[in-house]
């Protein structure tokens, strides 16, 4: 699946510096157009149907929010990573309410860019399959496991945060959710984050701090125990397996 990407930002070298930041190549992507205001942005959005948007917020002519916003009225489903200066940080945070995926804060490393890319693309990679995977799960159960596709690769996700955004109790979604599938929340959450892990381990283009950023640790020491106690092998042995 190659993903096409849309770059939204008034400051040309911005634009570059996306453009050239990411081995776009070797995370199946292609930068398929470059906008200088939201008013471009959405008309190539339209145009182009991009899968994943990196916007800017604060533009000439229509800002990053208002242009998200247009696009989803218009049924938009694509994944979006915001940009944003350090003063505008709060504004950013609300950009999520909207459907922004992440957000970095300008200026940024190229390897939180990278990150950013490789976690938003992994929600991407999982949605379709995610439907094929669970037929016989119903209710609360459907939901929290299309929410852990959506999520799992935030590393703040808990059943706290799945019960609370189907609103349930965490004792009823805990019960129902071990009755229908034989485990519970967290197992089934960690098994899906270390299966993302090793289909991008198995591609070769990433390396083992990249997965475990992608699917949601942020402690790699952590993740590859956890990856090794599902699997029996550690992240570095098992990319190295599928060479």
């Amino acid at each position: 699946m190659m993903i096409r990407v849309l770059v939204v930002d008034d400051e040309p070298l911005v634009r570059r510096g996306v453009a050239q930041g990411v081995n776009w190549a070797a995370l199946s992507c292609e930068v398929v157009g470059e906008a200088a205001n939201g008013e471009e942005g959405l008309d190539m959005a339209r145009r182009l149907s991009p899968d994943l948007i990196i916007t800017d917020i604060r533009m000439p002519r229509m800002d990053g929010i208002g242009m998200m916003n247009a696009l989803r009225r218009e049924g938009c489903k694509a994944r979006c990573i915001v940009l944003t200066a350090h003063s505008d940080f709060e504004y950013a945070r609300s950009a999520l309410l909207f459907g922004a995926d992440d957000y970095l804060l300008k200026p940024f490393r190229d390897e939180e860019l990278t990150h950013a890319v490789l976690r938003a693309c992994g929600r991407l990679r999982e949605a379709a399959p995610a439907q094929e995977e669970r037929p016989e799960a119903t209710g609360y159960v459907r939901e929290a496991m299309d929410y852990i596709a959506a999520h799992y690769a935030d590393g703040d996700i808990s059943i706290a945060a799945i019960a609370e955004h189907l609103r349930v109790s965490e004792g009823h979604l805990s019960h129902v959710f071990k009755k229908q599938t034989g485990m519970t929340v967290t197992g089934y959450l960690t098994q899906y984050r270390i299966k993302a892990a090793m289909r991008l381990l198995a591609s070769g283009r990433v390396k083992v701090y990249e997965a475990a950023a992608a699917v949601g640790y942020k402690d790699v020491t952590y993740f590859s125990a956890t990856f090794k106690k599902q699997t029996g092998l550690s992240p570095s042995e098992y990319a190295e397996q599928q060479l």
